[in-house]
């Protein structure tokens, strides 16, 4: 089966800074991965040239065999940016049909309408709408073409609770069926929700990939949480934190500390053993990446 999208040797330069630099990344069909990085990593270009809007300096992309810019490649796609604006005089229903109509085998209207939840918005102008509205709608239309690859950039930004899970929900529908997402977010519970794989991006280089839980398991070490008067000493230990009476302890080898604990008889209470969350498996295998992941 042919991948969703190939890049080889995908390199952007912009004068004398390299924004991308041969990253080469295959993406599958089924998939959903997630591009994360610091600010400035080269995301959102590498997802410009992979949408045709930015030639590359160097190296090839491939969507299902095609080169970006051609028609095959743009009507298998959809894509949300960053920041959306719509024609203000336009209400939500005509800019849906708008959209629709420049593909050969659109979702069915009332399938778009009722999945975003656009019901009570359909006859409103799109300049009245607040800001996570309009993201509803331009998540409506990343789906509004059938697209087998849909771009994501930050596509929750600005949603309720509510509105995150039920788009969570859909994408995964979307991914179940075959399709693929490629998104970035800065909400790294998204990423443990919605994705397959991870690949982060520091300086225009791949610095880590896998899944989830391969990255985690990467650092073999759980969180350790509970309450006590007096700390004995414990090995082996990471850390140790404490914050409103609670401690902390960080371990290679949780079972071997909670024994040494038991053992030493110390009165402890609410004892809650947790893995590393995923930022900080990322922030302990990627030392120095310059700024926050996101």
């Amino acid at each position: 089966m042919t991948a969703a999208v190939v890049t080889t040797g995908l390199t952007k330069n912009f004068g004398a800074l390299c924004a991308v630099s041969e990253l080469d990344l295959s993406i599958e069909q089924g998939e959903t991965l997630c591009l994360l990085g610091p600010n400035g990593a080269g995301k959102s270009t590498t997802l410009n040239m992979m949408l045709g809007l930015s030639r590359p300096s160097a190296g090839s992309i491939r969507i299902l065999g095609h080169a970006p810019d051609t028609l095959a490649a743009r009507q298998a796609i959809g894509y949300v940016a960053q920041e959306c604006d719509f024609p203000p005089n336009l209400t939500v229903l005509e800019i849906l049909q708008l959209v629709r109509c420049h593909y050969p085998d659109p979702p069915p209207l009332e399938a778009l309408i009722g999945n975003f939840n656009l019901e009570p918005l359909i006859d409103r102008q799109t300049g009245g709408l607040s800001g996570g509205q309009k993201r509803r709608l331009s998540l409506a239309l990343a789906f509004a073409g059938r697209g087998r690859i849909i771009f994501l950039d930050e596509p929750t930004t600005g949603l309720d609770a509510a509105s995150r899970k039920r788009f969570w929900a859909y994408a995964k529908d979307h991914v179940g069926a075959g399709g693929t997402l490629v998104l970035t977010t800065h909400h790294l519970d998204e990423v443990e929700t919605i994705a397959d794989r991870i690949c982060l991006i520091d300086h225009g280089r791949i610095r880590l990939e896998g899944t989830v839980d391969d990255i985690r398991s990467r650092i073999a070490q759980k969180t350790i949480r509970f309450f006590c008067r007096e700390l004995p000493d414990l090995e082996p230990v990471s850390s140790v934190e404490e914050s409103d009476g609670a401690i902390c302890i960080v371990s290679p080898d949780a079972d071997e500390v909670i024994r040494q604990l038991v053992a030493s008889g110390a009165g402890f209470t609410d004892l809650e053993i947790t893995r590393v969350s995923l930022e900080e498996a990322i922030e302990r295998l990627t030392p120095d990446a310059e700024g926050p992941v996101e």
